[in-house]
């Protein structure tokens, strides 16, 4: 513990440095007038009517002195670098003071500058999806940029959020749920939103970020009208944002014809692995949703557009399948980056190449992804092993098509011994596509 805290000392030291902070420039010009004020001092002391007291003072200076040695001017120097020092001390102190008064951590106080004045200078990057990948993703995002939004997809049907949304006639709040969590600046927050009851009437299954989200909906009479509360709530860097704020039915239909209500009901199907039983299309039920005009604004500002990484057409589709979203994004002009799966999902992907998924993108959206981004590292055999065990399969890294090859970009993505993207990684591969050589 001893040898982090000069560590963490430094660190945070370096970032009071960073460019663009407000604060290097404040400190420089109270160095410049203090300076200042000490010669205009010493010229009123030493030509004014203290005359006689500044120079018994300098006479009193030179008994502990040896001038042949020590100079006077050097004695100077060293008396006026300890009153900066000491007046540098204070106004330390008397920040402290103040940030305690108001309920902030002095030691944290560095990292909330940096995060509002460094990050708010970063890429602004819409990030489309759901579940895990997405959440991932954007706790690797936060650590580089603050002018985040997630479009989320709200129409899961299984598990706390099934259950609510029946109850409550609401969007489903699980993925909303995770998404608030990766980019809370609160570790305790973060930490309880993910909270699952384990017990009670009622409470068992459910997550307290649900709970919270169904809470507000109640309130306002749904989660739009909360949005901006919740940010400021659960102290988010960045926005999060529902695809849509209606309720709404995935639906799928198959290559065989046969048609699948429900996101809950995709892996549950029979014969899913069957030409026939492979998924042709999905679409949304009523298909005229409505979404936040905060979301189309999101878009027309981002300079960099990623879907995924998450399932297919359980995550990903949804979300552009709202028409208000699909639009704006065929029209925009940031890259479309489609962060391609490692694996397929059992019951929903299965068969599907790096190709098919692309095509599918184009199909439903009506842009084909300017980028595709590929993992470059091998999985472990151990790891295959496991996901073949359950019906998931390797999805080959190449295309077939020339058309698409020249569209993907390979990057070493994975986490060590999973077969899921590194946040980090995963986040510094896409902020290169928007300023290359930066990351």
């Amino acid at each position: 513990m001893s040898r982090r805290l000069p560590a963490e000392h430094a660190r945070r030291a370096r970032r009071w440095l960073t460019w663009g902070m407000g604060v290097k420039r404040w400190f420089v010009l109270f160095g410049l007038c203090t300076f200042v004020g000490a010669v205009g001092f010493l010229h009123f002391t030493w030509t004014g009517p203290l005359h006689f007291v500044a120079t018994h003072w300098i006479l009193w200076l030179n008994n502990f002195t040896r001038p042949e040695v020590l100079p006077l001017w050097v004695v100077g120097i060293v008396v006026m670098a300890l009153a900066l020092a000491g007046a540098v001390l204070s106004i330390v102190m008397l920040n402290r003071s103040m940030l305690r008064s108001t309920g902030t951590d002095p030691s944290s106080a560095v990292d909330v500058i940096y995060s509002r004045a460094t990050l708010a200078r970063g890429p602004h990057v819409v990030a489309v999806g759901g579940g895990t990948g997405l959440s991932n993703l954007l706790m690797g995002l936060k650590r580089h940029s603050s002018n985040l939004s997630a479009i989320v997809t709200v129409a899961d049907d299984g598990g706390s959020s099934g259950r609510l949304r029946e109850s409550l006639d609401m969007i489903a709040p699980g993925d909303l749920t995770d998404c608030y969590a990766a980019l809370s600046d609160s570790p305790v927050l973060a930490r309880l939103l993910l909270h699952r009851f384990a017990r009670g009437d009622g409470l068992e299954g459910h997550t307290f970020g649900n709970l919270l989200l169904a809470t507000l909906s109640e309130e306002q009479g749904g989660l739009g009208g909360a949005m901006q509360e919740i940010h400021e709530v659960l102290k988010i860097r960045g926005a999060v944002f529902p695809a849509t704020i209606q309720p709404a039915t995935l639906v799928a239909r198959t290559v065989g014809g046969v048609e699948v209500r429900g996101e809950s009901q995709l892996g549950q199907r029979e014969n899913p692995q069957t030409p026939q039983g492979q998924i042709a299309e999905v679409r949304l039920d009523p298909s005229n949703l409505p979404t936040l005009p905060a979301v189309i604004q999101a878009i027309s500002d981002a300079e960099l557009i990623v879907l995924g990484p998450g399932s297919l057409f359980t995550s990903i589709l949804p979300a552009l399948l709202v028409p208000g979203i699909q639009r704006a994004v065929r029209l925009s002009k940031a890259p479309l980056v489609y962060v391609a799966s490692i694996m397929t999902e059992p019951g929903e992907t299965d068969g599907l190449t790096l190709d098919d998924h692309a095509r599918m993108i184009d199909r439903h959206l009506g842009r084909m992804p300017d980028v595709v981004l590929v993992n470059s590292a091998p999985v472990s055999q151990r790891i295959l092993a496991k996901y073949t065990a359950q019906g998931a399969q390797l999805v080959v890294p190449h295309s077939h098509d020339p058309a698409l090859t020249l569209r993907i970009r390979r990057a070493v993505l994975l986490a060590p011994g999973t077969a899921h993207h590194h946040p980090d990684k995963l986040a510094q591969a896409l902020l290169r596509l928007v300023v290359p050589g930066r990351w």
